[in-house]
């Protein structure tokens, strides 16, 4: 038996199991909050990852830390997934975070908290293309070694203040981003980490990437805390 859409209780930092609906879409998810969160990141992951991205989670802990809640969640169905197209149909996976932005805004867990995104690899190009389309709640995008280029026409049309994180030894993608950096509109910002490479392995790398993420939705996001959990 399928529980409740929404978890009736949020206990300090720990995830709760939840279930994206829209239409007849069902992808499953990992919802946390802090006791008063100041807003809500929701993350786009790359190709060929999923809610259970090791990165990903690592910041979306340091922005609960930071009293950002955080939902991470399987942009296609395990049946999508197996078709190799969709992993790439950058609209399918914008569709998809325009999707969960809107189950976050009907869930009272979410209600009036100003929402992010935090895209990787292709998820930041959807995530991108989403905040392009997005309704004014969506406030901040973060990518971390995105390609921000597959957003193609939307960039110039991106408003919110977007933040592009990429590794000094990611010579492909880092000039991937400085092209995209030139078409994106609004406030933004190309942040090199030293000596990173694409997956931010190196030691620091992606405390780095948290850290910087952490600042760019502590100062777009929404300094004020908005409600508390209960």
């Amino acid at each position: 038996m399928r529980g409740p859409p929404f978890p009736d209780i949020l206990f300090d930092h720990l995830p709760e199991p939840v279930t994206i609906t829209g239409g007849t879409v069902e992808l499953p998810g990992i919802l946390t909050f802090p006791p008063v969160p100041s807003g809500v990141v929701v993350f786009a992951h790359g190709s060929g990852s999923s809610r259970f991205s090791a990165r990903n989670r690592f910041v979306a802990d340091a922005l609960v830390q930071a009293n950002f809640g955080s939902l991470l969640f399987d942009l296609l169905s395990e049946a999508e997934a197996q078709d190799r197209t969709n992993v790439f149909d950058v609209p399918l996976l914008a569709a998809r975070l325009r999707m969960a932005t809107d189950w976050l805004q009907a869930s009272p867990a979410a209600a009036g908290l100003p929402i992010g995104y935090f895209g990787a690899s292709t998820g930041a190009a959807a995530a991108l293309v989403a905040a392009a389309a997005a309704s004014p709640v969506v406030r901040a995008v973060v990518s971390r070694g995105g390609r921000p280029d597959l957003a193609g026409d939307s960039l110039p049309r991106v408003t919110v203040p977007t933040l592009l994180i990429v590794g000094e030894a990611d010579a492909d993608v880092l000039e991937l981003n400085r092209a995209a950096l030139r078409r994106l509109g609004g406030v933004k910002q190309l942040v090199v980490v030293p000596g990173a490479t694409h997956l931010f392995e190196e030691p620091g790398a992606l405390d780095r990437v948290a850290g910087l993420a952490a600042f760019w939705f502590g100062r777009h996001l929404g300094a004020e805390p908005a409600r508390k959990a209960s």
